[in-house]
This record gives C-alpha cells, sequence and structure tokens, in this order.
C-alpha cells in the first residue's frame, strides 16, 4: 500500500475515534470522578465486583482487582463450590417474592480466585472464566453506570464485547 493510502487511512482512523468518543464536559466530569474513586480504593487481595444480570443466562457479573479500570475487568461464572453467590433467589419467583437477578448493578466486595476453568453458558453462547467464591460483601446498592456515564442497559444484552469468550 502507498504511503497516501497509509496517511489516509491513519486520518480516518483519527477522525472516526474522534467522533466515538464524543463526551459532554458533564461525562467527562463523572469518568474523573470514578477514575478518582478507584484510584483511592484500599490495594489487597479482594475483587471489586458488579453484578450484570441478563435474562435467560447464567453468567454473574464483572470483576476487578482494586485500582483496575472497568474497562479491563472479567465477565465471569461464578462457582458456588464454597459458597453460594449474592442473590440466589429462584429464577421464577413465588408470588410477589424476589427473583434471581434482583441485584442487578449491585457492587460487591469480593474474596476468592479464578479456578482456571471456562464455563459455557449455552443461552449467552459466551465461554468465561470460573470465579469461586469464598466470601463476600455489599459495597453499593446504586453504583450507577458502569463502562461509561451515556450507556444505556436494555436487559437483553452487554454493553460491551467481551474478547476471549466466544467459544
Amino acid at each position: 500500500m502507498s504511503r497516501l493510502a497509509h496517511l489516509l487511512l491513519l486520518g480516518l482512523a483519527v477522525v472516526l475515534t474522534a467522533c466515538s468518543s464524543s463526551t459532554s464536559p458533564r461525562q467527562q466530569q463523572l469518568i474523573d470522578y470514578r477514575r478518582m474513586e478507584i484510584a483511592a480504593e484500599t490495594p489487597g487481595d479482594y475483587y471489586i465486583a458488579r453484578r450484570f444480570h441478563i435474562e435467560r443466562t447464567h453468567i454473574w457479573g464483572y470483576l476487578r482487582k482494586p485500582g483496575q479500570p472497568w474497562h479491563e475487568a472479567k465477565l465471569v461464572m461464578m462457582s458456588e463450590k464454597l459458597m453460594r453467590q449474592p442473590d440466589r433467589y429462584p429464577e421464577l419467583p413465588q408470588g410477589d417474592g424476589p427473583a434471581f437477578g434482583s441485584d442487578h448493578n449491585r457492587e460487591y466486595r469480593m474474596w476468592g480466585h479464578y479456578s482456571g476453568r471456562r464455563v459455557y453458558d449455552p443461552n449467552s453462547n459466551l465461554s468465561l472464566p470460573e470465579f469461586v467464591l469464598q466470601r463476600y460483601e455489599v459495597k453499593n446498592t446504586s453504583p450507577g453506570w458502569l463502562f461509561h456515564p451515556g450507556e444505556r442497559f436494555n436487559g437483553k444484552q452487554l454493553l460491551r464485547g467481551e474478547p476471549g469468550s466466544t467459544p
């Protein structure tokens, strides 16, 4: 490819990036505040977890180490070998009782480890790392947006493509 073609492609990439990452001043303020919150987290041998429930799937949500940004978090399947996961309600609720997934978007501190296995969820067609839960505590019941302030959750799809998650 000629040098001119390379320059045109590079210019196009810059324009597309600038257009796709248009962030309002208010959104940028929220992003900066989130970065400061994450930077202030106490380091340790635990994870920050965000429940992310999609109807008819068994994915659990996202895990990241303290101080790590959410865009580096891993979408996981939860193992209950040692402890039941939070929100262990029936998938089909009885009467007016709570249902599985009622803790969507809740944030937790979790202790445990990755098993090294990948677990396949046929309803989402994703193969995800398995996290073995040992202990958890609720950190925030309403933490707001996950990846970007303007995101919209519809209950039926992920907010981003998950690298390495398809079988």
